[in-house]
């Protein structure tokens, strides 16, 4: 009977406390991606790649023939949709709430996107073709990362775990970012112009705290829609949407959290496992150890394991050394350390960046894929060595979100 309420709330919690209390999303990461590997380099390589990228027989959106469309501009605009709630939520009344609070993974964050993309520049030279790919290293992917953290149990200090969220949580306002400003395609302005129309309607519906979710699910709908033939990405529209959803409805209801309670299962165990098993997959044949070294494969790889430990790393000594904000309470320097390279863990952000800096080039695609999918591989395996080996914390086993 004790253990019925618990599992509900392992479930239905937040989005924090889903990925702090248990590694399941990160360790399911994992196998969807050992087995799209698998699926692209078995003899069932050709019905992996038709069932993606083959045309369907009918579609209610022609911009969107195929299922991998639907799944990285419709699908994951779902995905989007629960990062703006826990954005907002956290920038309004979390961990980022305050000035003081928002120092250290505001910096850590800028840091851990600015070091990559130089690592990635510097090895990627002159190539003005490769260079549009300059921020697939930049991303940290939480369920990953936090996956991986949750192996080690209460090994850890509470404080690494809420750092490395908080942390993620800044990366990810970082990524939408980039996405909306680099990696749009030519706008035009009258569905621009109607999507923003969609916006203002939401803002006024959020000041009226409209007492149901159905306008705001149907308008954010709406929303994706123009947005998706505006040029500019359709799950850029999955934030906006979020960020116009009330944070308290009528009564005192906290509307976002309500929302992402709903979401956050869904996002965690289906979509972002479908959008891994259908990005994933890299065919291997043919390929040599010339290929893995490419300079594509190598940037992404050197800048999500070297790139993110030493951008964050760097960034946390000198805020702790000159007083701007100290490291993580508890936490000893390898430690930090250890959680540093584990926020070189890409995967899901990386994939989706990548796909949208190289579309159409299957190749710089595959290349990306391999690279990105080898610094989070080494980046994973070496940082929990180094926690496990450096953390001891055992009588610290409660999270700082749980009750």
């Amino acid at each position: 009977m004790n253990e019925r309420p618990s599992a509900f709330r392992l479930v239905f919690a937040p989005v924090r406390a889903l990925f702090v209390s248990d590694a399941s999303a990160g360790i399911l990461l994992i196998l969807v991606a050992a087995a799209a590997m698998l699926a692209a380099n078995s003899p069932l390589a050709s019905e992996y790649q038709s069932l993606f990228y083959g045309e369907l027989p009918w579609t209610p959106i022609p911009k969107l023939y195929d299922l991998h469309l639907w799944i990285n501009d419709g699908l994951m605009a779902i995905f989007f949709f629960v990062v703006g709630l826990e954005v907002k939520r956290e920038w309004i009344e979390g961990q980022l709430s305050t000035a003081q609070q928002r120092r250290l993974p505001i910096l850590a964050a800028i840091a851990g996107m600015a070091v990559p993309a130089m690592v990635y520049v510097g090895i990627v030279g002159g190539d003005g073709e490769l260079m549009r790919g300059w921020a697939i290293p930049a991303a940290t992917d939480i369920a990953f990362a936090m996956g991986v953290l949750g192996l080690l149990g209460n090994r850890c200090p509470a404080s690494l775990r809420l750092f490395l969220l908080t942390v993620a949580i800044v990366d990810d306002i970082g990524a939408v970012l980039v996405i909306a400003l680099f990696y749009t395609a030519n706008i035009k302005l009258g569905w621009l112009a109607a999507a923003a129309g969609i916006v203002g309607l939401m803002m006024v519906l959020n000041r009226s705290r409209i007492k149901s979710y159905w306008p705001f699910i149907l308008l954010a709908l709406v929303l994706w829609y123009f947005v998706l033939n505006s040029g500019i990405h359709a799950t850029i529209a999955g934030v906006v949407a979020a960020l116009c959803i009330p944070m308290v409805g009528p009564d005192d209801e906290t509307m976002v959290e309500k929302m992402e309670h709903s979401l956050a299962p869904w996002s965690a165990y289906l979509i972002v496992p479908v959008f891994g098993f259908a990005n994933a997959g890299v065919p291997l044949a043919g390929m040599g150890t010339e290929q893995l070294l490419a300079p594509l494969p190598l940037a992404i790889a050197a800048g999500l394991f070297v790139g993110k430990q030493i951008g964050i790393f760097a960034a946390i000594f000198a805020a702790d050394k000159i007083g701007f904000a100290p490291r993580p309470d508890q936490a000893t320097w390898p430690e930090v350390w250890g959680i540093s390279i584990l926020c070189g863990i890409g995967f899901t952000m990386s994939l989706f960046i990548s796909g949208l800096a190289f579309t159409g080039q299957q190749l710089l695609i595959n290349e990306a894929k391999i690279g990105i999918l080898l610094g989070s591989l080494i980046s994973a395996i070496v940082g929990f060595i180094i926690l496990r080996l450096s953390a001891k914390h055992p009588d610290d086993v409660r999270s700082p979100y749980v009750d």
